[in-house]
């Protein structure tokens, strides 16, 4: 779980440094002369404090804060100062201390001669004062930024360095005594957020089913406010369904002139039609077959017909998450942990068509108790408490289990067991004390991030790896690894031989260890200058912290990631696509693949039917063949010569409902993508 709940952390340091940088409204109240206020503030990661944060408003206006938490051993602890003009834009901003995964922070805005310059980690720019409002990196939602919207609430407001941010909504709710305003700020992100003001305009709450914030004393209204939010979610998604999806005809819809691809022979079949009735595919014919009559018809002009897609490893957060998979050309996504009531609930909609989204599959998530603990799932400590928790996930319809890090080793073989009784998968984290091949021997299935496969060899009886050295350790010996050694081997034989699939997430890896600060995280680089404003900010964030000329170790340990999932494929282990990053980014796990020295056909093969046969799902879906699901993805191009082609979504089909991706990715703030010129 990294990129969503990074996300959400990150979201809940910019509502507490927002606090400390908010320049009230006309008529909200400042600091009694001579005194200084303070606002403190508790931060719940799963229901559970982990943090704290404070907000000292000074006499003179200034304001300055300290927020931190933990979250498994990450999480970042930042104190900012900031300075705002009567109007409430900043004018002069400080930021410093560490980030979420520990790299340092160092953030400054001054005025100097009439212009705004700032500067942070990887970043430097200057525009002129007053040609639009700085927002800080490290600041990234402030309630400054909500007060400038609130005075004007009908125009957009222009950001520097880069988009335009306006107030999608100000709902006056009452909760527990407390009148508050519910505001939503949109053009940030991929979906706007959503922040509790007090009567003064003050930071109140920013609350998600993972991570919230939240006056000192209010921790009890958390489930409230959440429900508030998500039924202005729930509202909005609503609203993107009806708009978004385009239902075909009765009497069906067609696909002409396409060149389609089998995944099971790995070729791709010219010219091809291809007849969608309802949800399902009726028929699959060649350039001589009849379209029927009154069906809706798209002329494929020769581009490839793909299956539906598979994200094996998400954990679906807010609305566009899954609709930004749809844009991507996936249609089905395994959901490796999260809040049960919350997916139960997106599922519900999905399938009911009042949000947008793939075809989910989830796990029940299993772990035990502790401080880094994971924010989600069941924890158990003994025998009876993991029967119970499988029985429950069964009874939910969990296709599998998920273990995680802090679980006992003892209790590995047990849960393992108790799920195969009931014809669940296992797979998860290597929990600590545990090898990979422990693991495996123990019962797993599958084994989630391509780490795990180098802490068999890296990791020492005293390294404990439920905390960053997981991947830190990775990162600064990973490339030392004699990938060719017979120890090496053994193991991958081992895989092999237990049919053990392994679940990589390359692309997450990637980012951590090649980019520097100011570098493109390559997950986001296909859409640079289309994405919200302070997502393609962030985006530039750079990877793990690489003092003294270490990222050419990082570098050559990631390329080493590379060589393992080849090894393994080429040994026989089946390799699955998943991300562990919703959204954007199966496209870049995919090219990964080819550049690790797969052949491309395979991957894409590896990508649908492959992945249905994991999950036992191919004779329902997973190729383009009568009667299974109509999920299609129609791309400009041929993913099997050049795979970055299957980022050219022209046409996406889910359970036999037409999108357009231009408008999914138009709905979570992501600019056309420009098709080249044809002579």
């Amino acid at each position: 779980m990294r990129m969503s709940v990074l996300r959400v952390a990150l979201v809940a340091i910019g509502m507490i440094a927002a606090a400390g940088s908010a320049c009230a409204p006309s008529g909200s109240p400042r600091a009694p002369g001579g005194t200084a206020r303070v606002l403190k503030y508790t931060v719940l990661t799963a229901g559970r404090p982990s943090g704290d944060g404070e907000v000292t408003i000074e006499p003179d206006g200034a304001r300055r804060t300290h927020f931190t938490f933990n979250d498994r051993g990450r999480g970042p602890d930042v104190t900012t100062e900031m300075r705002v003009d009567a109007a409430g834009a900043p004018r002069r901003f400080r930021a410093t201390g560490h980030a979420y995964e520990k790299q340092p922070i160092d953030e400054r805005l001054d005025e100097r001669d009439g212009r705004l310059v700032w500067s942070s980690t990887g970043e430097r720019g200057e525009a002129a004062a007053g040609s639009g409002f700085y927002i800080a990196k490290n600041d990234n939602i402030g309630v400054d930024l909500a007060h400038a919207l609130l005075r004007a609430p009908n125009k957009p407001l222009v950001l520097l360095p880069g988009g335009e941010a306006r107030l999608e909504a100000d709902t006056i709710v009452e909760i527990d005594g407390h009148k508050l305003h519910q505001i939503a700020i949109a053009g940030i992100g991929f979906t706007p957020y959503l922040v509790w003001l007090d009567e003064e305009l003050e930071l109140f709450a920013f609350v998600s089913a993972w991570f919230s914030t939240v006056r000192d004393g209010a921790a009890a209204m958390v489930p409230a406010l959440l429900a508030a939010d998500q039924k202005w979610y729930a509202a909005r998604a609503a609203r993107l369904a009806t708009q978004l999806a385009h239902r075909p005809p009765a009497a069906g819809l067609a696909i002409t002139h396409a060149r389609v691809f089998d995944p099971e022979r790995k070729t791709v079949v010219p010219d091809a039609t291809v007849v969608v009735a309802g949800d399902r595919i009726a028929a699959v014919g060649d350039a001589t077959t009849r379209p029927p009559a009154g069906a809706q018809v798209i002329d494929a002009r020769g581009r490839t017909l793909l299956p539906g897609l598979w994200d094996m490893h998400v954990h679906l957060q807010g609305d566009l998450d899954g609709m930004l998979e749809l844009a991507s050309g996936v249609t089905t996504v395994r959901d490796l942990g999260n809040n049960t009531d919350d997916l139960g609930a997106r599922m519900a909609r999905i399938a009911a068509g009042t949000e947008l989204g793939p075809s989910v599959l989830r796990a029940g998530f299993i772990d035990g108790p502790g401080q880094l603990a994971a924010p989600v799932g069941v924890q158990v400590k003994d025998a009876d408490e993991a029967r119970a928790a499988v029985q429950r996930y069964a009874e939910l319809g969990c296709v599998q289990i998920k273990m995680y890090s802090s679980l006992a080793p003892e209790l590995v073989p047990l849960i393992a067991s108790a799920a195969h009784e009931r014809g669940m998968r296992v797979s998860g984290h290597v929990p600590n004390g545990m090898k990979a091949a422990q693991a495996v021997e123990a019962g797993f299935d599958e084994l989630q991030h391509i780490n795990f496969l180098f802490l068999q060899f890296l990791a020492g009886p005293g390294d404990d790896t439920r905390k960053p050295l997981r991947y830190t350790l990775v990162a600064e010996r990973g490339g030392s690894l004699d990938l060719g050694s017979a120890e090496v081997r053994a193991f991958i034989d081992l895989l092999a031989s237990h049919h053990t699939v392994i679940d990589p997430t390359v692309a997450i890896f990637e980012g951590q260890f090649t980019a520097d600060p100011g570098d493109m995280d390559p997950i986001f680089a296909a859409f640079a200058g289309r994405l919200p404003s302070q997502v393609e900010r962030g985006a530039h964030g750079g990877g793990l912290d690489a003092p003294g000329g270490k990222r050419a170790t990082f570098r050559a340990s990631f390329d080493a990631i590379l060589k393992m999932v080849k090894l393994a494929y080429d040994r026989g282990v089946t390799v699955v696509a998943g991300t562990d990053a919703a959204g954007v980014a199966l496209p870049r796990e995919l090219e990964l693949y080819v550049k690790a020295g797969i052949p491309a056909p395979d991957v894409l093969a590896l990508a649908s039917l492959g992945a249905a046969r994991v999950m036992g799902k191919d004779r329902e879906v997973g190729s383009i063949a009568v009667g299974k699901r109509a999920d299609l993805v129609l791309v400009d191009g041929d993913p099997t010569r050049d795979i970055s082609a299957v980022r050219n979504t022209d046409v996406v089909i889910a359970r036999g409902v037409v999108y357009d991706p231009a408008e999914l990715f138009a709905a979570g703030g992501i600019l056309p993508r420009k098709k080249p010129k044809k002579m």
